[in-house]
């Protein structure tokens, strides 16, 4: 029962499962935030900043956004609920239905990417050694893959995967790479090499590693509610994902700068045509990142149990698999940037309505606040829509049309981050309405 999780939906995870402990915690969220997506990051950053500046914006962001991160994970390991079902308790219900879908989107977009640049990997490999490139056939064979490991559920995945081999095998690609990337580095020319300017500028780019994080906040819960401690969860998650991301980021600074690759689907055939100890590691990383696709399967058959509680879990999980295997198969990976940008402006906000209202509970969150008779809780759903507001106020993301009937309202003095000035708008928002509401039922109870 400990190896294979069972497939456990909507309600809360029974003590006998709270078996991940911080040191699985942390094997967990390092191992998720280690990707060639997030490696090249890097190269959206220069050379429009100068390597001192995207350095510091990767720093920034990451601390930042980590903090989140680990919050979040603490949250989920208090409630023992997936995340989706966890924003009940803030907004409702029915309240909970709209980030349900944002969260199934963005869950199957990264799925589909993540498929997408482990064929194009895995297809590089094939080419230099067998003249073949297949990524018809790795695309499907990886897909699979994502769909066992789903299936395997969290504490299996752990357990059996990581703890064995996956994250020494990520270690030494991780190491490879960044010797790749420095020997051909002049390092002392980068460091005093001025920014071009142009986008994006400074707190675009601490927006940019953000996000990248707070991607990942709507899905800790469906992760953490296994941990044994609620300590073990938020150390696990801050520090296991913190110090590979700055790693990741800074890494693809280095690639672009020394080695001229800055999309995603030419690093794996950049790294494949140095041949030997190259070919190894890029393998090792062409197999973790399936770990990525796994996290964002999962999480989308969790959420969508949100929806439908009584469905079974796995077939959800063989749906969404065959759902991301098929876009993978169809589509070719375009601009994602705009894809993270857009998110830090729904998840951001929306995680500063869920601290806001956690800490108002007194920091614990019981059953009877998550599953309650409340279909709306209009409030909470203001002051989300506040900060998502704020956001794109001073930074505009979205599809075209969007983006063009918002950027008028751009303040063009304004350059610092977006996230934020967003998080903190909707918490103080939403604490200050629960105030509001609070004193009004006092005074009906008083007039009563």
């Amino acid at each position: 029962m400990h190896e294979r999780t069972p497939s456990w939906g909507v309600d809360p995870v029974p003590e006998r499962l709270h078996v991940l402990s911080a040191l699985d915690s942390t094997l967990l969220w390092g191992n998720l935030s280690v990707s060639l997506l997030v490696i090249v990051i890097g190269a959206l950053l220069v050379p429009a900043l100068s390597l001192r500046d995207a350095l510091l914006a990767i720093v920034v962001g990451a601390v930042a956004g980590n903090v989140l991160l680990a919050i979040a994970a603490l949250i989920g390991a208090d409630a023992r609920v997936p995340g989706m079902v966890l924003l009940r308790a803030p907004l409702g219900r029915s309240g909970s239905y709209l980030p349900t879908a944002l969260n199934v989107a963005q869950n199957i977009g990264w799925s589909t990417f993540e498929l997408i640049i482990i064929a194009t990997a895995a297809g590089a490999l094939s080419e230099h050694l067998f003249h073949w490139q297949g990524k018809w056939f790795w695309t499907i064979a990886f897909g699979t893959l994502s769909w066992a490991l789903g299936i395997l559920g969290p504490i299996g995945f752990v357990r059996r995967y990581l703890r064995k081999f996956a994250s020494w095998a990520l270690l030494f690609s991780m190491i490879y790479l960044t010797y790749w990337a420095i020997s051909k580095s002049h390092l002392h020319a980068f460091w005093t090499e001025p920014g071009k300017g142009g986008f994006p500028s400074f707190g675009q780019a601490v927006d940019l590693v953000i996000g990248s994080v707070v991607s990942w906040t709507p899905l800790a819960a469906d992760y953490t509610r296994f941990a044994g401690t609620r300590r073990g969860a938020a150390l696990g998650a801050g520090i296991g994902y913190l110090v590979p991301t700055i790693w990741c980021i800074g890494l693809g600074v280095l690639i672009v700068l020394a080695r001229g690759v800055s999309d995603a689907q030419a690093l794996p055939a950049a790294v494949a045509a140095a041949g030997g100890v190259a070919f190894a590691a890029l393998a090792a990383i062409t197999i973790d990142e399936s770990e990525k696709a796994f996290a964002d399967i999962y999480s989308t058959a969790v959420s969508l149990q949100n929806f439908l509680p009584s469905m079974s879990q796995r077939l959800l999980i063989t749906i969404v698999s065959a759902t991301a295997t098929g876009l993978a198969l169809a589509l070719n990976l375009g601009n994602y940037q705009n894809f993270l940008y857009l998110l830090g402006s729904f998840f951001v906000p929306l995680f500063g309505v869920l601290v806001a209202d956690w800490m108002m509970q007194r920091g614990h969150y019981s059953p009877e606040h998550v599953f309650n008779d409340v279909e709306w809780r209009p409030a909470a759903l203001t002051a989300w829509l506040v900060g998502f507001g704020l956001y794109q106020w001073l930074s505009p993301v979205g599809p075209s049309w969007w983006t063009q009937l918002v950027a008028h309202t751009h303040p063009q003095s304004v350059s610092f981050t977006a996230s934020l000035p967003s998080f903190a708008a909707a918490f103080a928002l939403t604490l200050v309405l629960r105030l509001v509401a609070g004193a009004a039922r006092r005074r009906r109870t008083a007039l009563a």
